[in-house]
């Protein structure tokens, strides 16, 4: 019940798993009056996996949903104050960290740090802010020379969703509004009412209806549990912004810049720009936050309306509720960094479709199961976006300043950062298959934010200096070549619009 990106993510992967013959029958049910958030627009590289198995022409796909190739997030401000310290930024890269090949993080710690992190450990932020594409025309679809996702017109990669799910795979497509929703005497969901189709049964309903969370939340009664005491951005702003030119460079990764109470985000399409400030109501007024948005898009934007878009921060207690459940913002939310939102919504639908009970009588252990492992998984999401904001050593404001209280820091994360103050972050400390961020994640950002770790105790360990510079210089190689190697991102979108990519 409802539709939107979660809806349909959620629709294709139970499909493809489920409706073989003779197997599951899947109907999504939407209403045609109720607009959906739509500004989900940056995804992660588990994006690209799920399209390739949905089956889905990455051509056809950059094609219709103005979609644009994202190899990174570049966070603009989040370490100091730049009133004090200037513009000072660093990129969350696609590419793992190659620390397997030379583990350079000890080496890049011990020495003056005239490199940046991920310069260290990666060749992608040079590609990054080369405006560079990640793969070129002649690469096959799904296949590049770094790691990447997209970036999306979310209206229209739902209808593509819409279409893959109904014609390809199946799933019956009801658009109509659902006026009650019948209980049986044991408590479970056995039918909803609408006005169009009448009574509409199923075994399973899946949530899918927002923040309204009309199945579980509202029928069901399932609480949610808020985080806005750890998360304090619960608004945003969004707006959608022209090129001025049809020339205009388009950034091959997502821009999150940060302000006084939050942040900006700054997304390049093929056709235009998404752009937001996400912000804490706390800290800043809406005017406030308002005029740094305009600010930051300059004058020649001012006649462009922004929306105003509450967002209820935190997550349900249970995500699976006897014959319910909860996907998409029914099930949680957190602020958009990291491209949490479809991220997660992804991660838990194809989840969903590998755990589905093929009997009534293994429904309780899969629910069971499912909640214990997707509540792990908003825990650890909510412990790596917090950790954006509690190493910064911006004092600037009282939202900088809030953030690094800490009645405010999770306790597990504040363990860890305890722990890494002496230890360099290692795979051991990420055990659960679901926490969604890792090692290569956390490096990026801890280190990228200049997060101090004291290893002058185990010195002795690296010894090896010259391994370190030519390890470095093994990289500007490599780096050297693809810069020569990989096209203009915007030429190759451009490209693929007209001719379309290599079939599988």
């Amino acid at each position: 019940m409802g539709g939107g990106t979660a809806g349909w993510i959620t629709a294709n992967h139970l499909a493809k798993k489920l409706a073989k013959p003779n197997g599951i029958a899947i109907s999504l049910i939407e209403s045609p009056n109720i607009p959906t958030i739509g500004v989900g627009e940056g995804t992660v590289p588990a994006m690209r996996e799920s399209l390739r198995y949905f089956g889905i022409d990455e051509g056809e796909f950059i094609r219709r949903c103005d979609a644009t190739f994202k190899q990174s997030i570049k966070f603009v401000n989040w370490t100091h104050d730049p009133a004090q310290a200037g513009q000072h930024y660093y990129h969350h890269l696609f590419d793992y960290p190659l620390i397997n090949e030379f583990n350079s993080t000890p080496y890049w710690l011990m020495q003056e740090q005239v490199t940046k992190f991920a310069d260290s450990v990666a060749v992608q932020g040079a590609i990054c802010d080369a405006n560079l594409a990640p793969k070129r025309i002649t690469d096959k679809q799904y296949q590049g020379h770094t790691a990447y996702a997209y970036h999306l017109d979310a209206a229209k990669f739902s209808m593509m969703l819409t279409e893959n799910a109904v014609n390809k795979l199946g799933v019956t497509h009801l658009k109509d509004e659902v006026i009650d929703i019948q209980l049986s005497e044991q408590g479970e969901i056995s039918s909803v009412l609408t006005e169009q189709h009448g009574v509409i049964e199923a075994d399973v309903f899946i949530d899918c209806t927002g923040f309204n969370a009309l199945l579980i939340g509202e029928k069901l009664g399932v609480d949610f549990v808020d985080k806005s005491d750890v998360l304090f951005a619960d608004h945003a702003l969004a707006i959608q912004v022209p090129y001025l030119n049809e020339q205009h460079p388009i950034a091959s990764h997502t821009i999150a810049t940060a302000q006084t109470a939050g942040w900006i985000w700054d997304i390049g399409l093929s056709e235009r720009r998404g752009v937001g400030h996400v912000y804490s109501s706390n800290h800043i007024s809406h005017q406030q936050a308002e005029q740094q948005l305009r600010t930051y898009l300059g004058s020649e934007f001012d006649h462009l309306e922004p929306r105003l878009i509450k967002m209820k921060i935190g997550y349900r207690e249970k995500f699976w509720h006897k014959n319910c459940v909860a996907i998409g913002l029914s099930q949680g939310f957190v602020e958009p960094l990291e491209a949490t939102g479809l991220l997660v919504f992804d991660a838990t639908a194809r989840m969903l479709a590998e755990l589905f009970p093929t009997t009534i009588e293994m429904m309780p252990f899969v629910e069971k199961r499912f909640n214990s492992r997707i509540q792990q998984t908003w825990e650890r999401v909510i412990d790596f976006v917090k950790l954006h904001y509690c190493i910064s050593k911006r004092r600037d404001s009282e939202f900088w300043i809030d953030n690094c209280g800490l009645a405010s820091i999770p306790e597990s994360l504040q363990e860890n950062l305890d722990y890494w103050r002496h230890q360099i972050p290692t795979d051991y400390d990420f055990h659960n298959k679901l926490s969604i961020f890792n090692l290569d994640n956390y490096l990026y950002v801890l280190y990228g934010m200049e997060f101090e770790t004291d290893i002058l105790a185990s010195h002795f360990q690296y010894n090896d200096p010259q391994a370190y510079q030519q390890w470095l210089s093994q990289l500007r190689g490599y780096q050297s070549q693809l810069l020569k190697q990989l096209p203009d991102h915007r030429e190759l979108i451009t490209k693929i619009k007209q001719y379309g990519l290599q079939t599988l």
